[in-house]
């Protein structure tokens, strides 16, 4: 493994985000999955500046088993005027029991200034004052030198005499910090190659102190900001799962670590443990309760996603043709989209993905295959998107190679009333009739609105027959407006997300009405949720 310190600071940083909101319980279990991923540290927050984080450390000693991660605490230098061995803030980063702390101190002759609005001197001393005492009570203590880069551009001598003050006072790191997220590649790592040379830091050797990295995605660089800084002689990397952070976000720690392994052979973390890179980061998402980002570089779904009928040409022969590398080494995995751009190898491929081996030589599967593809092109046309509902695409599939789906239960006719009180909410009802286990069927449902009145009956119908229906749970429904010139009368492509509580799908209805759509929609996730487990016609 390489010396560099993979530093997280997703519990601190990366909670500053916009709408995200993490209670003590959720920054435990982030916690232990950072710990799976096999991170060097984790900034667990800062203990006194808010009760949620002091609670954090409190739990942590007897409800979080690291193992491969050590928890560092976040603080600040002592307050201007005072002695940190009296400062309520320091004393609290002792109490966290945590044996890393990460000072931030202020490196910009402008901030110290006008924001902390004290002298010169008086910030060096703070920042001496801070490490030596944090040091003499047996903490490792790293530095975080807010606003860095800025500060350098103003006045040179005065950011790396911060550093300086730090390092002698027995700071192990002096992270550089783009704070506003202003930088670009080049100047990052002009400044961190000039910071090296002047300070007498040469990698992890040279001196006891090893230069850091904490970069911003204000201009989107932060990845490229972090790996530039690497090259030029940083030693520490300090990021975010899933980019998290206020503003645009922070560097995303997993696409960093990616980089510097995969891309570099830079050993960061165990090869098994980056294959749980999509895994954790998809948890995490869960646990945050924000969405996954589809287009996230190595983790989203999209990373190895393939449309293009050329594309699957091509990957047909040789994956590696239209991939930078394989998705398992980071425990993603190749899709294939079907869509009107679609030819016969994607169909076959995917087909393949989908356990239904076509023989491309036999003249019946190279027949059926045709048949799909123009079903596919002509859906399309109408509004259909398979490439965003897999579990239509399969279904529309097996009723091709298969002759027939399964027959779970047969639809008689469904319908939907509204009513509304004038001093009330609106309420839907709605009633479905149909067969199945034998028997004719029918149940009415209620809703806050048509949809979900519609879900409750269906779900009702079909309960004693099949049970399993229970573990089925809708989490998301979106609706488009197909052209939308044409007013109230517009075709509606209505898209349904369906989980088992092990994985979701995705299916789809298109159709003029609105509720006609839905129902379309509901009816394949409930067949594909039933044929996906494995249930029996009854």
């Amino acid at each position: 493994m390489s010396d560099l310190h993979v530093y997280d600071t997703t519990l601190r940083d990366g909670a500053q985000q916009e709408g995200l909101n993490l209670s003590v319980a959720d920054k435990l279990t982030i916690a232990s999955h950072l710990d799976d991923l096999g991170v060097g540290f984790i900034e667990g927050g800062w203990p006194g500046a808010n009760p949620k984080d002091t609670e954090f450390f409190a739990r942590a000693a007897t409800d979080l088993t690291l193992k491969n991660a050590t928890l560092a605490a976040f603080g600040a230098t002592r307050r201007v005027g005072g002695s940190a061995a009296t400062d309520p803030l320091v004393r609290a980063l002792l109490d966290s029991q945590a044996s890393v702390v990460t000072v931030v101190a202020k490196s910009h002759i402008g901030h110290v200034e006008r924001a902390l609005r004290t002298t010169p001197e008086e910030n060096l001393e703070m920042i001496r004052d801070t490490v030596s005492f944090l040091r003499g009570e047996g903490r490792r203590v790293f530095l975080d030198a807010e606003h860095f880069f800025d500060g350098y551009a103003v006045d040179r001598a005065y950011a790396l005499e911060a550093l300086r003050a730090a390092a002698e006072s027995g700071a192990e790191v002096l992270a550089l910090c783009d704070t506003n997220g202003g930088m670009l590649p080049s100047h990052i790592g002009d400044v961190v190659a000039d910071v090296a040379d002047a300070l007498g830091v040469a990698g992890a050797t040279g001196t006891d102190t090893r230069l850091g990295i904490h970069c911003h995605n204000d201009t989107g660089c932060a990845v490229a900001n972090s790996m530039v800084a690497v090259d030029a002689g940083a030693t520490h990397v300090q990021g975010t799962v899933n980019g998290y952070g206020e503003r645009t976000g922070n560097a995303n720690l997993v696409t960093v670590v990616a980089n510097l392994q995969l891309k570099q052979g830079v050993q960061l973390i165990e090869p098994h443990r980056l294959q749980e890179s999509t895994r954790i980061s998809h948890a995490i998402s869960e646990v945050t309760n924000v969405p996954a980002y589809s287009r996230q570089p190595y983790t989203g779904a999209s990373a190895f996603a393939h449309k293009a009928g050329l594309h699957a040409s091509a990957i047909k022969v040789d994956p590696d043709l239209y991939q930078h590398l394989d998705p398992k080494h980071v425990g993603n995995d190749m899709r294939m989209l079907i869509s009107d751009m679609a030819g016969r190898a994607s169909i076959e491929l995917k087909a393949r993905e989908l356990g239904l081996d076509l023989d491309p030589t036999s003249a019946e599967d190279s027949a059926l295959v045709q048949r799909v593809l123009a079903t596919v092109k002509e859906l399309e046309l109408r509004g259909y998107t398979f490439d965003a509902a897999d579990a239509s695409f399969e279904l529309l599939l097996r009723r091709e190679v298969e002759g027939a789906l399964p027959d779970f239960f047969q639809v008689e006719s469904w319908r939907v009333i509204t009513d509304s009180q004038s001093q009330g909410d609106a309420l839907s009802e709605a009633t479905v009739k149909l067969t199945t286990g034998g028997r004719r069927v029918l149940r009415t449902g209620e809703g806050n609105g048509p949809v979900n009145a519609l879900d409750h009956a269906l779900r009702l119908a079909l309960a004693t027959a099949y049970p399993e229906i229970e573990h089925l749970e809708l989490i998301d429904y979106r609706v488009r407006i197909l052209d939308a010139a044409h007013g109230t009368d517009a075709v509606t492509r209505v898209l349904i997300e369906t989980s088992d509580g092990e994985t979701t799908w995705e299916t789809i209805g298109v159709a003029a009405n609105i509720l006609e759509a839905s129902w379309d929609a509901l009816v394949e996730s409930v067949t594909y949720g039933l044929l996906r487990a494995g249930v029996p016609v009854r």
